[in-house]
């Protein structure tokens, strides 16, 4: 056919490049990803033949671009020496293979680029290494020149499976290692399958995993990473051997950061790796990539071939000048400054930053300044001045204070989350916090009440303030009335605590005269109730005038005089004349517990 060269690739043509063999394009991709061995010396090879001059018509063809390797692939640790920040697990590690005690399935969790990749790939290369002479066995030292260790490295090793459980997370994917586990090693000591991102398995994945995860053939082991390990069955978690890999401190990350920058013939001031450190979180691949952008930056701006990684212009790349903003409007809103304050939310939210982020970074502030009062010691931040703003607010301001500002942004996050306008609930939020800061907190409160009453001395007692003596018959009313009211005669009984004045109560014997407002005589029904509540007949009168106050009455002249008492006390007194137009309210719901000082400044 015609077209067969087409269908099933002609040979190339003078000047074509001749297509790569599966194992060339294997090879190469497994040097970007691992590390390119190194090269064996190659024999001068025969000169070219010499090819004919371009046509004007043409152009040559230009060099290919050797592919660049980031930070984060070619510094992935090799050996277990150069795994930083993981001590304990490596210990942990050794002990079990010098003693002989390895388990049979190790999960490896924590957050991202902490390496628990790399420390499957290792445990794989410290299982299966034989050492350079051949006769070696497990070591927590894997030499890294045996044919093992060379071919876990680049990721040939026909005996090490690594799968991806995010794009492998059926029951059929499962089935494949169930079957092939019953097969010897082909050339390796062990068989190891290692599935990063187990957590995405499924569930019937992970059901059909169990029986051979909890009795595997003894030339079997299984690794898993996760970073989501709470996603994972417990039978799944009670089957393995748990590592938790630690968030790599800011210090070791700068230190690890500062020797990469050494072998990469790059200058890197010390506050830009601080920077860089401090944006990783605890991750040395984000760091890596950070670090790795940071360089590029510094080689656009500079002509010479060294770059120069500086602190300005990481905190330029990383936003922190945008910081600095933020710590403007916190020292507007302490300084009780509304228009800074609505300036520099405006000048935030035209640079992009959402007013949900914004009341995040203030809480995130307020965060580190309690911590710095807590500690003592010099506040944790990336760049100098904000340690120094840091350190200047935890020693002006009270643990009170912060604690009450902390409750105000935390409320106003809540409002800005729900509200319709994110960017009005923010400006009304933060205004809240500010015109806070002209009120007193409660201690200062009760100082001043204290203050002020020394200073009024004692009130006058007014003669007719105290609760006046109740007459003998209305105590004996009160608690036939109580008696009518256990009987169940409810009716009767509110009639009788309300609307009658008693007269005369004797036994078997009551007069009476109705309060204003009640329209139908009660005799009848009152005989009644007394009758059967003591078992006596009784003779009830209604009489026109006269009598001690209804029960209701005494009740509201008693709650009447009691707020009178209140009200001449010293220190109610001294908070009515520091508040004027304040009024009593009889209630119990407390205080509101957000209040500060006047800037929120010490008093």
């Amino acid at each position: 056919m015609s077209d067969s060269g087409d269908m099933f690739g002609a040979p190339p043509t003078q000047g074509e490049e001749k297509p790569a063999s599966a194992s060339e394009l294997e090879a190469a991709g497994q040097s970007v990803l691992f590390g390119q061995p190194p090269e064996a010396p190659v024999a001068p090879a025969k000169p070219p033949a010499p090819c004919p001059e371009p046509s004007p018509q043409t152009s040559p063809a230009p060099a290919p671009m050797q592919a660049y390797r980031v930070l984060a692939r070619k510094y992935r640790p090799q050996t277990f020496s150069q795994l930083i920040g993981q001590e304990p697990m490596v210990k942990t590690l050794a002990n079990a293979i010098e003693r002989g005690r390895l388990a049979h399935a190790f999960l490896m969790t924590g957050v991202r680029g902490v390496g628990k990749t790399s420390t499957a790939r290792l445990i794989a290369k410290a299982l299966n290494c034989i050492g350079p002479d051949g006769q070696g066995g497990p070591t927590i030292d894997p030499c890294g020149l045996c044919e093992p260790c060379r071919a876990i490295a680049e990721g040939r090793h026909i005996d090490v499976i690594e799968m991806d459980a995010a794009s492998h997370t059926g029951v059929d994917d499962v089935r494949e290692i169930i079957e092939a586990v019953r097969y010897a090693a082909v050339s390796a000591r062990y068989k190891i399958y290692i599935i990063d991102e187990v957590h995405m398995l499924s569930r019937h994945a992970f059901n059909a995993l169990l029986k051979t995860l909890e009795e595997p053939p003894a030339h079997v082991k299984f690794l898993f990473a996760t970073t989501e390990v709470e996603k994972l069955p417990v039978t799944v978690l009670s089957r393995t051997q748990r590592f938790d890999l630690r968030r790599i401190p800011a210090p070791m990350l700068q230190e690890h950061f500062a020797s990469i920058c050494r072998q990469e013939a790059v200058e890197a001031e010390e506050e830009a790796l601080a920077m860089i450190a401090a944006a990783a979180e605890g991750s040395v691949r984000d760091g890596l990539s950070i670090l790795d952008q940071a360089i590029a930056h510094a080689d656009v701006e500079r002509d010479s071939d060294a770059a120069l990684v500086t602190a300005g212009r990481v905190r330029d790349m990383l936003g922190l000048a945008d910081k600095s903003g933020r710590r403007r409007l916190f020292t507007a809103l302490l300084e009780g400054e509304p228009a800074a304050m609505l300036d520099e939310v405006e000048r935030q939210y035209g640079l992009g930053v959402d007013p949900l982020a914004l009341l995040r970074s203030l809480l995130a502030l307020t965060h580190r300044i309690a911590l710095a009062q807590v500690g003592g010691g010099e506040a944790e931040a990336p760049t100098l001045e904000e340690r120094r703003d840091i350190g200047g607010w935890s020693a002006r301001l009270s643990a009170g204070q912060v604690h009450r500002l902390w409750q105000l942004l935390l409320k106003g996050h809540d409002e800005v989350k729900t509200a319709p306008d994110p960017l009005v609930a923010a400006q009304m939020a933060l205004l809240r916090v500010l015109h806070a800061a002209d009120l007193p907190d409660p201690g200062t409160l009760a100082r001043q009440f204290e203050r002020m009453a020394a200073e009024a001395g004692p009130a006058v007692a007014s003669g007719d303030s105290g609760p006046s003596a109740a007459p003998l018959a209305a105590l004996d009313w009160r608690g036939l009335c109580g008696q009518v009211e256990d009987a169940g005669m409810l009716r009767v009984a509110n009639t009788m605590r309300d609307w009658l004045r008693v007269i005369e109560l004797a036994p078997g014997r009551l007069a009476y005269a109705l309060a204003p407002g009640l329209l139908d005589d009660p005799a009848q029904s009152v005989r009644e109730a007394l009758r059967q509540v003591t078992g006596e007949g009784w003779i009830v009168e209604c009489g026109s005038d006269g009598g001690t106050p209804s029960l209701r009455e005494q009740d509201e002249a008693e709650r009447q005089a009691q707020a009178d008492r209140i009200r001449l006390a010293p220190l109610v007194q001294a908070a009515l004349a520091a508040f004027p137009g304040a009024e009593l309210i009889e209630q119990d719901t407390p205080p509101d517990p957000g209040r500060g000082e006047r800037n929120w400044r010490r008093a």
